[in-house]
């Protein structure tokens, strides 16, 4: 092999070169090793909690981190994905259940808290498997649009219906009030919970 004083790699060089590259590799990968044991700590000395909460009829006794929200429970954990995740920080609303039949946001509500307690969500508003009144009117007045805020929009609505059967367009706004709609479709969705009314409420 050439010296490297004409340009070219010495085989001093390349071997030298090439034990650093392994070292480095074996100090990235050593260091990687550290970060994932760390981590691995670091979950399994988050404190956990057994609750005991009802979800759309089902009584379940489920363990969760402390730190968990109602939304990462229902959704990461349970499979209720119909529950959506926006803001994440209790403003657009999409992620409203209810709570005792109460509509709260979900994202802001930890886990924790809703011991006891019973939830609904949006899988829970169908009855024996066909869509509820509300949501075949949502339907037949293109209520949803990009549908991402549909769901909350939903229990919002629900919620309204099952405590005053024949609510005013004023009432049925004041209600929807803490569900964003970013396609700004309200017009339709006050007209879709004011069909539901008609047809029979929620």
């Amino acid at each position: 092999m050439k010296d490297s004083t004409n340009g070219d790699l010495s085989r001093r060089e390349f071997i030298g070169g090439t034990g650093a590259a392994i070292v480095a590799v074996n100090a990235t990968t050593a260091t990687a090793q550290d970060r994932d044991a760390a981590e691995a700590r670091a979950i399994a000395e988050v404190p956990r909690t057994r609750i005991e909460i009802t979800v759309n009829g089902q009584r379940q006794s489920v363990d969760v981190e402390d730190r968990w929200t109602l939304v990462e429970l229902l959704r990461d954990h349970l499979g209720l994905t119909g529950t959506r995740i926006g803001c994440n920080r209790g403003e657009c609303g999409a992620c409203t259940v209810l709570i005792d039949d109460e509509p709260a946001y979900a994202c802001s509500t930890l886990a924790v808290w809703a011991d006891g307690r019973s939830i609904r969500t949006v899988e829970g508003v169908e009855r024996d498997g066909k869509v509820s009144t509300l949501q075949q009117a949502f339907i037949e007045h293109n209520a949803p649009q990009c549908g991402f805020c549909t769901s909350g929009q939903l229990m919002s609505a629900t919620a309204l219906l099952e405590r005053n059967p024949s609510p005013t367009a004023q009432e049925i706004r004041e209600a929807l009030s803490g569900n964003l709609c970013r396609c700004s479709n309200y017009n339709a969705i006050v007209e879709a919970v004011q069909a539901a009314v008609k047809m029979g409420g929620a």
